[in-house]
């Protein structure tokens, strides 16, 4: 039983179907049954045009900004390289191994709290009056990172390089997987599945234990009415190390 911690737990990954591969092999090895039910897809930006443009002038940039794994994938599709001389930068872990896969050796990440405020609180950050500042993200998202920028007087612009699609939801392929986990990574992500789901969601929320990746998608979760929220560290390592955690417990 040591080696597979999670045996007989039905685990319901959310993640974009692409990215749920090595959450859902990692579960697996751990001996749970993964089943992927995606909340969100992720594509290419619908504006090309812009991107490009950006892309001409990046070379500009004191610093960019990625986001998430995802902009590193669009966002360096688009780059190809970094410019000599332009610094980079990333929110978390995993967006920051994301980089170094595709050799960008020297980024600014936060070492602790893998968030806007995690990164806005580095020395490095600090100083940033008359830089041009670019952050590649999806379509939307919080405002704090670049707001705090301007504020310390850099001038911030927002490149989308990718979009988040909301798929339907199928309430019987949900009940159908009778988890006894449910994981979510992302704020956007637990509200779809609240709207998506309907009374369907409520069931889950009463019966299934949520396990979330970030303090302020617990605190909506609680709001939701989950009853049971657990919160782990970012990336997958953490999320593992959570559920096991959890299930050793529980066992007792």
């Amino acid at each position: 039983m040591t080696d597979r911690p999670l045996a007989g737990l039905s685990i319901v990954v959310t993640r974009p179907r692409d990215q749920s591969r090595g959450l859902a092999a990692s579960l697996q090895a751990l001996g749970a049954e993964p089943v992927v039910l995606p909340l969100l897809e992720v594509a290419p930006a619908t504006d090309q045009a812009a991107l490009q443009a950006f892309v001409k002038r990046a070379a500009n940039c004191r610093l960019l900004i990625f986001i998430s794994p995802n902009a590193v994938h669009y966002g360096m599709a688009a780059l190809h390289r970094i410019a000599d001389g332009v610094r980079v930068a990333a929110v978390g872990q995993g967006t920051a191994k994301a980089l170094r896969k595709l050799q960008v050796e020297q980024v600014v990440v936060p070492a602790e709290r893998f968030d806007s405020e995690g990164l806005l609180a580095l020395p490095e950050l600090q100083q940033v009056a008359g830089w041009d500042i670019a952050i590649l993200r999806g379509d939307g998202g919080r405002e704090l990172l670049g707001e705090t920028l301007a504020a310390r007087g850099a001038k911030v612009e927002y490149v989308t390089c990718y979009q988040r699609r909301k798929p339907a939801l199928d309430a019987e392929a949900w009940l159908a997987a009778r988890p006894d986990v449910i994981t979510v990574t992302s704020s956007e992500a637990l509200a779809h599945l609240w709207q998506g789901l309907g009374e369907t969601a409520v069931l889950l929320a009463r019966t299934t234990t949520l396990f979330v990746a970030h303090p302020r998608i617990a605190a909506i979760a609680q709001s939701q009415g989950w009853r049971q929220v657990v919160t782990v560290a970012a990336g997958d390592d953490g999320m593992c190390a959570g559920l096991v955690a959890w299930a050793a417990q529980h066992r007792k």
